[in-house]
């Protein structure tokens, strides 16, 4: 576990200065690159990146809130940057520095007006995972194990203005395009007003834990609005390891197979039958428990589709109408991946590209069974996406909203499976079609 933070910059000048500080830290290291490259002219730049990583990432898990949700975003797209910032940044998946015992005690007599020692028979100060929104604490209550989600002081009152410097801070030090920053921030913002709602959270675990308790080899906590509020989460404790550590145990290809199953079926069994999905698919929000099922423990992001962007979504990745070039426009049309204003070579441009990349997605789908560890699939997801970033046709991005936190979703359920090298039946549950959209 990191070592523990006593305090966090809470006001716009503390946290400005945070950004400033680091800021001259990544100047420093260039200049020191430079320096060497002016004795080794070959000299690669994985020490610079090494360098830069630790030292973005150690200001951003300082700030948490939306700046180190940048870092756990940025972590999951592993065709975005290079595998130093990707190895860093993903820490702040479900080991950012955690808050000291004294901070904890003081939310609580905020929220409760009363210390946890007062609320529960036994309550460890010492975090057990810490993240970018809250971190979580070991409790018990009449003889049953707790687990407890606090967010941290400040999350929810600085997003705007954080999100306003980490804008200018990740354009320049992640070489991203202005495009792609852009839908980030959108998301990160969307995202952020959502998940520092800890009652929204609270509902919407009981609600969706409840609809998918029938799923094979998937398991819920049970929570405890009683012992919840604006800031905290209390539920059952759930025994497991993290993906990261469930794969050092050199588990077998059958238990692979069925936590990929477990999640596969989780994922399409709310994009299908609910039309809302647990939109923040990266490794610290499941659990593998010693029974080989699948502990979903974090619900803080839940998407919506709606009918107008469902029904044509779905009918390019799982129907015959990508073989009608019409029908395949109409869609792309209703989905804004095909303006109004385009003309008859940019109409054509985008279906065939779209239509490529719909392909690709798809191949999931195809056969009602995918192996998952394959890496030529993989290889082509990430080239394609190069292909299309340094295509000035997509330096504006196209498509409804609802493409921000589905694109998200699916790809991050994608490259969980592939890091579990789990092979899966994709015909579980299938969208409903409809073409009359």
């Amino acid at each position: 576990m990191a070592k523990e933070q006593q305090h966090i910059p809470a006001s716009k000048v503390a946290r400005s200065a945070k950004f400033v500080g680091t800021g001259i830290k990544i100047g420093g290291n260039y200049i020191k690159h430079y320096s060497k490259k002016l004795f080794n002219p070959d000299l690669s730049k994985e020490e610079l990146n090494e360098d830069n990583a630790t030292d973005i990432y150690e200001s951003l898990s300082q700030l948490k809130g939306s700046a180190l949700k940048v870092a756990q975003m940025l972590s999951m797209d592993k065709n975005i940057l290079p595998k130093a910032y990707v190895d860093k940044f993903s820490m702040s998946q479900y080991n950012a520095p955690p808050l000291s015992g004294p901070l904890i005690v003081q939310t609580f007599k905020k929220h409760f007006g009363k210390s946890p020692e007062q609320i529960y028979d036994k309550f460890n100060l010492k975090s057990s995972n810490a993240a970018s929104i809250g971190q979580v604490h070991q409790a018990e209550l009449k003889e049953e194990k707790l687990a407890v989600k606090i967010q941290y002081p400040g999350v929810g009152s600085s997003i705007s203005s954080d999100l306003k410097m980490v804008k200018p801070f990740a354009f320049r030090l992640l070489g991203m395009s202005e495009a792609e920053l852009a839908v980030y921030m959108k998301e990160v913002e969307e995202r952020l007003l959502e998940e520092t709602d800890y009652e929204l959270e609270l509902r919407s675990s009981m609600k969706i834990s409840e609809a998918c308790k029938d799923i094979p080899n998937l398991v819920f906590p049970k929570y405890y609005p009683e012992l919840s509020g604006p800031r905290v989460i209390t539920m059952s404790w759930l025994n497991g390891l993290h993906l990261k550590e469930f794969l050092a145990t050199e588990p077998s290809q059958e238990t692979r197979n069925q936590i990929g199953q477990a999640l596969w079926d989780f994922y399409n069994f709310q994009q299908h039958e609910l039309r809302a999905v647990h939109a923040d698919p990266h490794p610290g929000n499941f659990l593998i428990t010693p029974e080989g099922k699948l502990g979903i423990i974090d619900f803080g992001c839940i998407k919506s589709l709606p009918d107008s962007f469902y029904y044509p979504f779905f009918a390019t990745t799982s129907s015959d109408l990508m073989d009608n070039k019409e029908k395949t426009i109409k869609a792309f049309r209703q989905l804004e991946m095909i303006l109004p204003k385009d003309n008859e070579a940019q109409v054509e441009f985008y279906y065939q590209t779209y239509r490529e990349m719909i392909s690709l997605f798809a191949q999931p789908y195809a056969k009602g069974s995918f192996d998952f560890s394959k890496n030529g699939y993989f290889d082509q997801l990430y080239a394609f996406g190069e292909k299309l970033a340094k295509m000035p046709e997509f330096k504006q991005a196209r498509g409804v909203k609802h493409f921000i936190y589905v694109n998200r979703t699916n790809f991050g359920l994608y490259s969980i499976l592939h890091e579990l090298g789990a092979q899966v039946r994709t015909d579980t549950y299938k969208p409903h079609l409809k073409t009359d959209y």
